[in-house]
């Protein structure tokens, strides 16, 4: 039985970008149905940067856009796509070419999204970056981690996930419902950094109401509190604590036989106390033994995952979080799953991950390409 078609099945999307965030964009757009090919130079194989995982549901292409033939290819291929993603550094894209007032010349209803660090304007769109630069720019970097101690870069790309990727496939959308009242594509620009910058809305509520500038692991979210925090188990695992409304803390509280400290939860003349109470009743029980007890009390408490944990996980593997898919090779894999749960057009998994041009032979020959104009391409290191 085939897969339902996605929201957005029919969408050719052309993706120039590399590592994370571009290609993660592309990645969702694909599962839910776009036809996206990826379009990257050869030379930039060897650099090991290249993450498979990223790349179901696509196809792959190798192509020298500095070669005025790699780039006659490109322009075919953009004459039938809707979007076309970039992940170059403000000012590549002009000297290649290939740059949204180019291309919209010729292609007005182009949508054109291009994602870098620090954006296409302003004092820092030249400067070169990875994820923890543009947390540290963004101000977040600084509330991450012990207060006693340094910023703690996060384990996850917070910058090129929530910054980047996602940011550019909501931004891809406004764009395709623009367009469908105007008829006309636009150049959407994806900074990172103003990304991040967004997702201190909180913190910067938090600090309207108390006046004073959150600090790292020192505010109600983060540490300060015993009723919002984390707790080591019996058996070196922790437990996770967000028992922010009175009436669960008030619950949590009865849970761990403290009843004098229901309606002390914010007391700070017993804050580090309050904190050190919970940790020793925690640290009487495993993992385990807390995660049987607090199933069926509301709390809002949670042992924390290891990353080991999430792939037998029975949460993910009930909500399709965790799937096999197949390979290359012919055998299986483990994959993460589609997050977005869409009732009536479903995102899929429909093909796996292509290889490093894995798909170029193909792509040529739909535009038409003979075997042997395709042999020569690859030998003269065009494609």
């Amino acid at each position: 039985m085939l897969p339902a078609a996605g929201s957005i099945t029919g969408l050719k999307v052309l993706d120039l970008s590399r590592m994370l965030p571009g290609p993660y964009c592309s990645m969702i757009l694909a599962d839910h149905g776009a036809d996206v090919i990826a379009v990257e130079d050869r030379r930039f194989a060897a650099d090991n940067l290249f993450f498979p995982g990223l790349y179901r549901n696509k196809r792959h292409l190798c192509l020298n856009l500095k070669d005025p033939e790699g780039k006659e290819i490109f322009l075919r291929l953009t004459e039938a796509a809707d979007v076309v993603i970039e992940g170059f550094r403000p000012g590549v894209t002009e000297r290649l070419g290939i740059d949204y007032d180019s291309l919209s010349r010729i292609h007005p209803g182009l949508i054109y999204c291009s994602i870098t660090g620090f954006g296409q304007t302003g004092p820092y769109r030249y400067r070169a970056g990875h994820d923890v630069n543009y947390l540290a720019v963004a101000g977040i970097l600084d509330l991450i981690g012990p207060n006693d101690g340094p910023p703690t870069i996060p384990g996850v790309q917070i910058a090129d996930i929530a910054g980047g990727g996602q940011q550019a496939v909501t931004g891809i959308l406004l764009a395709l419902l623009a367009r469908a009242r105007t008829g006309r594509g636009q150049h959407i620009d994806i900074s990172m950094t103003d990304g991040l910058l967004g997702l201190l809305a909180l913190p910067q509520e938090l600090c309207r109401r108390c006046g004073s500038e959150p600090r790292r692991a020192d505010g109600l979210l983060s540490h300060r509190y015993a009723c919002y925090n984390v707790y080591q188990t019996a058996d070196q695992r922790y437990l996770a604590v967000g028992a922010l409304e009175h009436r669960f803390w008030k619950q949590l509280c009865t849970l761990l036989d403290i009843p004098d400290f229901a309606d002390r939860q914010y007391d700070e003349s017993c804050r580090q106390e309050l904190i050190d109470v919970l940790q020793e009743a925690i640290g009487r029980r495993t993992a385990v033994q807390w995660e049987e007890l607090l199933a069926d009390h509301d709390v809002c408490c949670t042992t924390i995952s290891s990353f080991a944990d999430i792939f037998s996980h029975p949460l993910f593997v009930e909500r399709h979080m965790i799937v096999s898919i197949d390979d290359d090779a012919g055998g299986t894999q483990q994959a993460l799953g589609i997050p977005i749960k869409m009732s009536e057009t479903p995102g899929s998994i429909r093909r796996p991950p292509d290889r490093f041009g894995g798909s170029s032979e193909q792509i040529m020959a739909d535009l038409g390409y003979s075997a042997e104009q395709v042999a020569d391409l690859r030998r003269r290191g065009v494609i």
